[in-house]
């Protein structure tokens, strides 16, 4: 007795979205634990004290660091205070007219936009957690993040994008800080949410986490659930930062490796 066929001419036949469902996978074949595809490249500029590229399935940012400078302003010129003044971490982030997959293409200013003013804040927060700032007394760090493409997940993108720049700028941290979203989508708790399975609706959490220290720096849910459904979708965030941490840890030691062999005249460094 043979059994549906599909993408048969005639008789039933499955679509994709059955065939997924019955092999408990998502629409895009990820497994609900399974995180996007990462690619990171750093010191993508050459003008920049640290860059990356990061892209996280079909999310992409680019981070510029430029710093540490003097920070000019009130602070430095108060000579009456003996304690040095900690430096600062100023956070801008913007996004191409491109970058959206739907079909509003409108500029969004990173002055005046709500949204981008918000996302800035939580980056600045977050990062601003592990920087070691009293290293750099009267002097700001800037972090400048575009984003190029969003397939959801922007926010998390960010936030790794940012430590790898931060990284390879040689700006001092406690320890990375890597992030990365779950969400209950159709009952089901899944890792790295993409912007189709946020507009479905359901709980979705971003998350940053300090790896190494198993601390927490950022947590934001906008929606309403229950206890247990937070903790389960918390511990699954968690997960995936585990993950993308594995990921970027590797990148960082490749950088580390091609540095020091520039430095003893073994090989060439140029951007792509």
């Amino acid at each position: 007795m043979s059994g549906p066929r599909v993408g048969s001419g005639g008789g039933s036949s499955l679509r994709r979205t059955d065939l997924l469902l019955f092999s408990d996978l998502r629409h895009d074949g990820r497994k609900p634990n399974e995180i996007r595809r990462l690619k990171i490249q750093m010191g993508c500029t050459a003008s920049d004290a640290g860059s990356c590229l990061l892209s996280m399935g079909l999310t992409t940012v680019l981070a510029r660091v430029v710093g540490p400078m003097e920070q000019r302003g009130g602070a430095q010129n108060n000579t009456s205070n003996s304690s040095q003044p900690q430096g600062s971490l100023e956070v801008t982030l913007g996004m191409a007219p491109y970058a959206p997959s739907s079909s509003d293409r409108r500029a969004l200013n990173p002055n005046t936009d709500r949204r981008l003013l918000e996302q800035a804040h939580l980056l600045q927060k977050a990062l601003g957690a592990s920087v070691l700032l009293h290293l750099y007394p009267r002097s700001k760090i800037e972090l400048s993040l575009y984003i190029l493409e969003d397939d959801g997940g922007r926010l998390s993108a960010a936030i790794n994008a940012g430590t790898l720049a931060l990284i390879d700028a040689g700006i001092a941290m406690k320890d990375m800080v890597c992030a990365c979203s779950a969400g209950e989508i159709q009952e089901l708790v899944c890792v790295d949410v993409n912007k189709v399975e946020m507009e479905g609706g359901g709980v979705v959490m971003p998350v940053a986490i300090m790896p190494q220290r198993g601390t927490v720096v950022l947590a934001q849910c906008e929606s309403r659930s229950s206890v247990e459904g937070l903790e389960a979708v918390l511990g699954a965030a968690m997960e995936g930062c585990q993950a993308v941490f594995e990921i970027m840890a590797g990148c960082v030691r490749e950088r580390a490796s091609v540095l020091l062999a520039a430095r003893s005249g073994n090989v060439t460094i140029g951007t792509q």
